[in-house]
């Protein structure tokens, strides 16, 4: 049962699910850094996290045939919970899906998972961040090293190969100029993926 801590929160027309709070990245520009939730979502810091049934409880408060999307997206890289999320998902259904992911379910789980989600994700958007996997380095921090940079963008193949809308995103100024937004888009293209720009949140 939820106690204390926000499960599902909604924002707008979308309703967002909060499977963990661990992530294999320490962005620089991470929310995590700033506060306890967004959108007058509440806490996002879990005292536990839930099982499938706990989850659906907690969407269950919802009116979800008024929502546009329901999206795997809280304090933590939702993949680390692979099982959970692909559960959730498959007893959604048919509600329209999106998972929001750092596209390292590959390296966090040992093995290819992408298809994984088709059937169940509609849409996965992965975040690029930028297109020098350098700067993703120092920018992301993630505890896989350089591997980290090339396995996300196989992951956006992977999803895109296996028919999931693709989004690729990026972080808009300050951020991420223009010119290094055009050199992200044609990355996401190349990978059969679009691009976003996310605005900056402070």
């Amino acid at each position: 049962m939820e106690t204390g801590m926000t499960i599902a929160y909604r924002i707008g027309d979308s309703l967002y699910i909060n499977l963990t709070n661990r992530c294999p990245c320490a962005c620089t520009f991470c929310l995590r850094a700033n506060g306890d939730g967004i959108g007058g979502s509440g806490t996002l810091w879990l005292e536990h996290e839930p099982s499938a049934d706990e989850v659906m409880a907690a969407i269950g408060r919802f009116d979800v045939a008024s929502m546009d999307e329901i999206v795997f997206c809280g304090y933590g890289e939702p993949t680390e919970r692979l099982d959970t999320l692909l559960e959730t998902a498959r007893r959604l259904r048919p509600a329209r899906t999106r998972l929001n992911t750092n596209g390292l379910s590959d390296l966090i789980n040992g093995r290819p998972t992408a298809h994984l989600l088709a059937g169940l994700i509609d849409t996965v958007s992965v975040s690029l961040n930028t297109d020098d996997p350098a700067e993703y380095l120092a920018m992301c921090r993630p505890r896989f090293g350089e591997a980290a940079y090339p396995a996300m963008k196989e992951f956006a193949r992977q999803c895109a190969a296996a028919g999931i809308d693709t989004v690729m995103s990026v972080v808009g100024e300050p951020v991420t100029g223009p010119e290094k937004q055009e050199r992200c888009r044609k990355i996401a293209e190349s990978l059969s993926a679009r691009l976003r720009v996310r605005k900056f949140e402070k």
